[in-house]
């Protein structure tokens, strides 16, 4: 199963289409576990993204 890039650079979303596209085609056991990794990997990554703790304190 290909793995989402962490690159800033670009539109990752064709990639993250096509990743569930392929989820969508399996059986429904699969899609499962492999929509569970999609979850796990984006919460991963939005954990890790940097926070802009300025612009939540302006009015």
């Amino acid at each position: 199963m290909a793995s989402m890039s962490h690159s800033t650079a670009g539109d990752p979303a064709p990639e993250l289409i096509d990743r569930l596209r392929l989820i969508e085609a399996q059986p429904l056991d699969a899609r499962a576990e492999a929509y569970t990794a999609v979850h796990d990997e984006l919460a991963r990554h939005l954990a890790s993204a940097p926070t802009d703790t300025q612009s939540a304190s302006r009015p």
